[in-house]
């Protein structure tokens, strides 16, 4: 937003700490809904299979694990500036990279595939950061980059749900420079860059109470709570109101999807 404050903190330290107990376990909650998607889709296009495969922002390794045992990859790199979660990954064909993605310095070879999720959203250079990644691709190589879409209930502007899902947008936004604005966008990035076979697709899992997704989005807001309450939007009540919905067999919302998109280079 033209004249806001520039965010002073960056995923995994002003927010979401690598070290933090629950972490690890809210990072696959997310991956229990999202991987049969990203997988299902890398399947599709047949990307990755024998190849070389980068996978930016590894997490715990639930993709990295998927394309060495189904996909059977030559070789994955995965890449991640807390690389301490992939410490189980043993294999002579995994390759951990500590670094962060937008080191300048940084040359890790081509690739066949090139996998980002929920990366990009978090860093302000996404745009410049998507030219870097097809430069990275080897040819007829594919980039497949998927980060968060809300499609929002346009008859519900005060609920408490609404309200703490806004202000943790806004909270984000502030603290760490995340922005999924332009995440539709992802396809014309992709078509710019000169990739054929563009396209893209969102996937809204349903949000059930007690379900992965609902777990996950409990513990974020859980963790992000003082971060909330300063946007001015959202007192304890309204967060706490929140998360005994997203727990109650009342929670009927369509919750945050994933918008995936993939081109592949000439």
């Amino acid at each position: 937003m033209t004249g806001s404050p520039a965010p002073d903190g960056r995923y995994g330290e002003a927010l979401f700490e690598p070290e933090h107990p629950q972490e690890a376990e809210r990072i696959d909650a997310a991956a229990l809904v999202y991987d049969p998607v990203t997988t299902g889709r890398l399947r599709a296009l047949g990307s990755g299979r024998g190849g070389r495969c980068l996978e930016v922002g590894a997490g715990t390794g639930t993709v990295v694990r998927w394309l060495l045992e189904e996909a059977d990859a030559s070789e994955v790199v995965a890449l991640d500036r807390d690389t301490s979660g992939l410490d189980t990954l043993a294999s002579p064909r995994v390759r951990l990279v500590t670094a962060d993605l937008r080191d300048e310095s940084l040359d890790l070879g081509g690739f066949d595939l090139i996998h980002a999720r929920f990366v990009l959203m978090h860093l302000p250079e996404r745009r410049r950061i998507v030219s870097r990644l097809t430069q990275w691709l080897n040819p007829d190589g594919w980039l497949v980059i998927g980060d968060a879409v809300e499609v929002p209930n346009p008859l519900d502007t005060s609920s408490a749900y609404r309200r703490t899902m806004d202000a943790m947008w806004q909270a984000l936004r502030s603290t760490i420079g995340t922005d999924t604005s332009d995440v539709p966008a992802y396809p014309h990035f992709l078509r710019e860059e000169g990739l054929r076979n563009v396209a893209g697709e969102l996937v809204c899992p349903p949000l059930v109470a007690g379900g992965p997704l609902a777990r996950f989005w409990s513990e974020t807001l859980d963790r992000m709570r003082p971060a909330l309450e300063e946007t001015g939007r959202v007192d304890s009540t309204d967060i706490e109101e929140t998360l005994a919905y997203l727990a109650s067999p009342r929670l009927a919302e369509l919750g945050p999807g994933m918008m995936t998109a993939w081109g592949q280079r000439p």
